[in-house]
């Protein structure tokens, strides 16, 4: 295998210990900060070439995300280290017991290309302050950004316990037939399966995260405006190519009429009369992606957009209006400049879509009465939720980011990284004397040594209490 190697290499590494002072972390991660501020500006290059991402939007999904995720797990990585005392029993009150925050070893990231920099680099920061040596597998799609990374990354950390390894579906092939300790995996659900099915050979624990058709119920009862310029930037960022992004639009018929000027409008606002013109609007990331899109443009009814430039990879934004559950774009994850809606007859219809259909990476809801959102977020299960906006809840590190189902499966972001890529090692360290209280365990077991043993080892339940 020819990254056998590699992986012993940096196994030997791990088990030398030498991740696993703090000041060795912490000594890493500010090398990651270094190489967002040298690398600043030829990130932002190498992502406009990969699919023509606007600067404003790079700067923010692959440079401030990532400064704000090393700047708070540097601020708090002393006390996530810290063993987490526990609760004992009558036995055991003069003894240790504590959890061990323990690196799992070597672990592979496998990243995408829709955000190359920020969805291998969130992850490394946590697998880093873990204590972890890891593998960077960058996706071979977004070429440059992939270049950019094999070429400098190198300069910045330890390469005896950090690699980047490239290639495309044959290399990530041989590199899973390895043994790691965990693998971390963003991508596309059928992708995920593969990386499953690998990883089990191994026992290896992964975290998938996956995609999925996120909806965006739109009740009757919310400011159209707002909802059609949250809903457009959501939509359009990236050119679409966003996993959580609001994959369609659930809404009465009524609604449709009122938010179709409303999107027009926003669209407009946006990227003026020709978005394809506008310098605030990427591109498809290359030919195949494109003509997948494309051909989901045939589903409903094109209200607005529809526009295409197969030699720019350029699909304008769309609003599909009239869509059928059965129509072609609601069978996929859209994963492009195209929003559809679909027609449903009052909260309660929609709800049943939702939960009809595999549970997606988010769920929007937008009204202007809040138990309205609420019942949409109690009704639903998904991976994250986020009321009257889209996409900001990846935003806060505070908040846990993961899939379930067929969205994925595992958590990150701020401290949930840290402990993605931690084991939590349960230990209980005793004193070698006072052996007299171990004798109610010992045989010849008695009756009174049952008593005395029920007494000290039994957990009594409190009273009730009330969630108000």
């Amino acid at each position: 295998n020819p990254y056998a190697g590699l992986v012993s290499h940096l196994r030997a590494s791990w088990l030398s210990g030498k991740t696993r002072p703090m000041e060795y972390r912490v000594a890493q991660l500010e090398a990651l900060g270094r190489f967002l501020d040298d690398k600043k500006q030829e990130i932002l290059e190498a992502t406009e070439l990969d699919m023509g991402k606007p600067s404003f939007e790079a700067f923010f999904s692959e440079i401030l995300l990532c400064k704000n995720e090393l700047n708070v797990t540097l601020n708090n990585l002393c006390q996530w280290m810290k063993d987490e005392y526990v609760d004992k029993n009558l036995v055991m009150q003069l003894d240790s017991a504590f959890i061990r925050k323990d690196p799992y070893g070597v672990v592979l990231i496998i990243a995408p290309w829709n955000y190359p920099i920020h969805l291998f680099l969130v992850p490394l920061i946590g697998a880093i302050a873990a204590g972890n040596c890891v593998i960077i597998k960058p996706s071979e799609i977004s070429k440059n950004t992939e270049r950019l990374v094999a070429e400098t990354l190198s300069c910045y950390l330890d390469n005896d316990c950090f690699a980047v390894v490239t290639g495309g579906v044959p290399e990530t092939t041989r590199l899973l037939e390895n043994k790691f300790d965990y693998i971390f995996f963003t991508g596309s659900s059928p992708v995920g399966r593969i990386i499953m099915t690998a990883a089990a050979k191994h026992l290896t624990p992964v975290t998938l995260e996956l995609g999925g058709k996120n909806p965006c119920y739109v009740s009757d009862t919310c400011d159209v405006t707002n909802v059609a310029r949250r809903v457009a930037w959501g939509r359009f960022f990236n050119a679409g190519q966003t996993c959580i992004a609001p994959d369609y639009l659930l809404c009465t018929i009524e609604m449709q009429e009122k938010l179709m000027p409303a999107l027009r409008e926003a669209i407009t606002e946006f990227f003026g009369p020709n978005p394809r013109e506008s310098p605030d609007f990427g591109r498809i990331v290359n030919d195949k992606q494109f003509q997948r899109v494309q051909r989901l443009l045939g589903s409903g009814r094109v209200a607005i957009g529809g526009q295409t430039d197969e030699a720019e990879r350029y699909i304008a934004p769309t609003v599909l209006a009239d869509v059928l559950p059965s129509d072609p774009i609601m069978q996929e994850e859209v994963f492009g400049p195209i929003l559809p809606i679909v027609v449903i007859a009052n909260l309660d219809e929609a709800i049943d879509f939702i939960n009809a259909r595999p549970q997606p990476l988010a769920v929007y809801a937008f009204s202007c009465d809040s138990k309205i959102v609420n019942q949409v977020l109690e009704r639903t299960s998904s991976g994250g939720f986020c009321g009257n906006d889209t996409l900001m809840h990846v935003a806060l590190p505070s908040l846990p980011f993961g899939g379930i189902g067929n969205s994925g499966l595992g958590k990150y972001h701020g401290k949930f990284t840290f402990d993605t890529f931690s084991h939590p090692r349960g230990c209980l360290h005793r004193t070698m004397g006072l052996e007299t209280l171990n004798t109610p365990r010992y045989p010849p077991y008695t009756q009174q040594k049952m008593g005395l043993f029920t007494t000290t080892f039994e957990v009594k339940r409190r009273g009730t209490c009330t969630l108000l």
